[in-house]
């Protein structure tokens, strides 16, 4: 358990029993109909939690006593205390979702998050590898035929070529994956499904892994998942990215995540002239304005190209 959930489950126990009732039932809707992420459930349960705790504190002992002075007043105490510009929009936004249900709920007579203006987040251009950093970073074909070095292998070839998000890779089974249509079956976030394409080369390290590769890991909690961790489990996510850093430690290049192969694999679609609903489809977008910042990523290199090789730049 992280410190931040040592501290979220603490300021939990102390809560007056009503709001300590009204944020398990909101966990229970955002899990259940909302079909919130877990992450996503963890964390807007320790924003509505932290809300609750400073509205205790200002002498508020139910959800009923909740209003915009309150909202103001914690997202003001967390602005003190040096919180981002994305964690306040995120903490805002946490406490609009929570006050829209409790007045669904009748826990209140009134929605005050519905007046709560709460900063945009500063959104930074994607740091992205290029098309040859990419290549070097993935291992060689002709490798040793260790288990783990076939898996690490597949791991960076599948986040490259569909784009998908590590959770995401962690959560595919075997079946998941069609080698004659040469798609991987993808359960993004709320659970919206959506099938995305692969090359030749993952094509190759998938058939590796599951030749070779997967039959030498599997144990008793394999269940259907398609990667597996050294202790025959599913893949967590935290050991994809330690395989991403280490690989772009190896080859020398800047430190590298999942999502930077994800916005590196955006970028290179639409560098090679794909369409902007394309790249949302194939990134799983829910809205076309999440894709948009890809734009800006490839007028940048662009730019950066032009200045670089234009005579009259």
């Amino acid at each position: 358990m992280s410190q931040g959930d040592r501290g979220t489950q603490h300021r939990h126990g102390t809560l007056p029993p009503a709001m300590r009732e009204s944020v398990d039932s909101f966990a229970r809707h955002l899990a259940l109909v909302d079909n919130r992420s877990a992450h996503t459930v963890r964390a807007y349960v320790g924003d509505v939690v932290s809300l609750l705790d400073h509205a205790t504190r200002m002498g508020r002992h139910s959800p009923a006593g909740l209003d915009i002075t309150v909202l103001r007043s914690w997202l003001a105490q967390q602005r003190t205390r040096g919180a981002a510009r994305t964690t306040l929009a995120r903490r805002a936004a946490a406490a609009r979702t929570f006050s829209t249900w409790a007045h669904r709920q009748k826990l209140i007579d009134n929605d005050p998050g519905a007046a709560l203006v709460s900063p945009k987040p500063h959104r930074e251009l994607p740091a992205v590898l290029r098309a040859e950093q990419t290549a070097r970073l993935m291992p060689e074909p002709d490798g040793p035929a260790d288990p783990l070095h076939l898996r690490d292998r597949v791991v960076l070839e599948l986040l490259y070529a569909t784009g998908i998000r590590v959770s995401e890779l962690c959560g595919l089974d075997v079946a998941d994956v069609d080698p004659g249509r040469r798609v991987v079956r993808v359960f993004g976030k709320g659970a919206r499904e959506r099938s995305v394409p692969y090359g030749e080369p993952a094509a190759a390290a998938l058939d590796a892994w599951l030749r070779h590769g997967r039959e030498a890991l599997v144990g008793p909690g394999s269940g259907d998942a398609l990667l597996l961790g050294a202790k025959r489990g599913r893949l967590q996510t935290r050991v994809v990215r330690r395989i991403v850093a280490g690989a772009a430690r190896d080859g020398g290049m800047p430190h590298t995540t999942p999502h930077g192969l994800r916005h590196s694999a955006a970028t290179h679609l639409l560098e090679g002239g794909a369409d902007l609903r394309t790249v949302q489809e194939f990134l799983g977008h829910a809205s076309l304005s999440s894709t948009q910042i890809y734009t800006h990523v490839s007028v940048e290199r662009l730019r950066t190209a032009y200045q670089q090789a234009h005579p009259r730049a």
